[in-house]
């Protein structure tokens, strides 16, 4: 991704975050400059443009360290904030339920703690009991000594704050994979990709849902999880993720763990893409990063390629279908293409077809009626009390048969 389009998308996240983009600058340096980030004249350069517009907030597409911060701001005379921070905030806005702000609290934290100066002015030292007065008061049994800097005490604090969280998180983490594995009986299904590319306008389209759908980057925090209904008597449970972007806090991912839960223990991976999008292949390697980053890379992933509807080029489409053997091209806003995407998913949930040969007592309609549900039953054979039984029947669907403890059950061929 070249610089413009990497302001591009920065522009997109403080739309995102509510603000309004008056003006950006991009520099291109041999090496970074260990004060400033930028050089001298460039920070200068945004401070003349900062007064010019008359802006409060300058925002880097870059992680800056709290030095360089600092600096900056005496250079620019206004609030400055990186990447990271943004996406911070942004996530802060958007937490709708309890634990996804005890999430997004934690890693905030996390990321301010080694940038955290001081939150409270009214006091400049709290010192012991020798000094006397009101202002020992304040530091009690305990602080009587050379004294301690407010500065101190507010890093005591925020240390208390993060180890709380972490335990209520913890608690967190333990219940949701408690809910997670309980669903083992189920194939389950997670949609996965880059923020706005369409998977909860999916969710809605494959189940009748109604998640929330905005043309904004992380429009939705929370996870969703529902049933989807592939054929008449075959389903799957169907989760809905965060989104994911380029360069996401690492901090960030580790407080919503217990968000992305579902798509750890998933059994197939709906790699949703925005396919018109002119930098999908980037956020292609985006979300593979996250998802090697989160132990994932190595499942069962289906790539799917969204808003063909809005895709210029069908050439475009036919590259990655190409690139990616497999894949599924549909829109999910008008349903062009979502038979392909069932067609694929109840290969997956059944496994490939194998030709049974089932005998069982007439007596027990169970077995027949398995194979009619969940196959495509061929001949039936009836033979004194017996009934012999051949079919297709997906190969993951075979415990489900054995359950039903038929006289027997042989494999006679595959259709791979």
């Amino acid at each position: 991704m070249d610089a413009r389009q990497s302001l591009a998308e920065l522009g997109s996240l403080v739309r995102a975050a509510g603000a309004d983009v008056v003006d950006h600058v991009y520099q291109k340096r041999s090496r970074i400059n260990p004060g400033l980030y930028v050089g001298k004249g460039k920070a200068e350069q945004i401070a003349q443009r900062a007064e010019q517009y008359g802006v409060n907030l300058v925002i880097f597409d870059n992680d800056l360290s709290p030095a360089q911060i600092r600096e900056l701001e005496k250079v620019i005379h206004c609030k400055v904030i990186d990447r990271s921070e943004l996406i911070l905030d942004i996530f802060a806005s958007r937490a709708c339920t309890a634990e996804a702000r005890l999430q997004v609290e934690l890693a905030q934290l996390e990321y301010t703690y080694p940038r955290l100066t001081r939150m409270w002015t009214h006091l400049d030292t709290v010192v012991g009991g020798a000094a006397g007065g009101a202002v020992a008061a304040v530091g009690g049994i305990g602080t009587r000594g050379p004294g301690e800097s407010q500065l101190e005490i507010d890093r005591r604090l925020v240390q208390k704050r993060i180890a709380s969280l972490r335990r209520r998180i913890q608690q967190i983490d333990k219940r949701k994979t408690r809910q997670v594995k309980s669903r083992d009986q189920h194939f389950t299904v997670s949609l996965v990709g880059y923020t706005n590319a369409g998977k909860s306008t999916l969710l809605n389209t494959l189940t009748g849902s109604e998640a929330l759908v905005a043309n904004q980057l992380f429009a939705t925090l929370d996870t969703k999880t529902t049933r989807w209904k592939l054929t008449r008597d075959l389903y799957v449970l169907l989760s809905d993720t965060i989104g994911f972007v380029r360069d996401l806090p690492h901090n960030l991912i580790a407080s919503f763990y217990a968000t992305l839960e579902e798509a750890i223990h998933a059994d197939l991976l709906l790699h949703v893409v925005d396919v018109s999008h002119p930098q999908s292949d980037m956020q292609i390697k985006a979300v593979h990063n996250v998802l090697t980053e989160l132990g994932c890379d190595k499942k069962d992933i289906l790539l799917v390629l969204n808003k063909t509807d809005q895709c210029d080029s069908a050439v475009r489409r036919d590259m990655y279908m190409t690139l990616y053997p497999g894949s599924v091209a549909l829109s999910a806003r008008t349903g062009v293409g979502i038979d392909r995407l069932i067609e694929a998913v109840s290969t997956r949930v059944t496994g490939e077809n194998v030709r049974l040969r089932v005998t069982c007592s007439q007596r027990d309609g169970r077995v027949a009626g398995f194979l009619r549900a969940h196959g495509t039953l061929i001949s039936e054979e009836y033979l004194d009390s017996e009934v012999i039984l051949e079919a297709w029947l997906g190969r993951r669907q075979l415990p489900g048969l054995q359950r039903l403890k038929p006289s027997s059950c042989q494999i006679c061929s595959s259709d791979a």
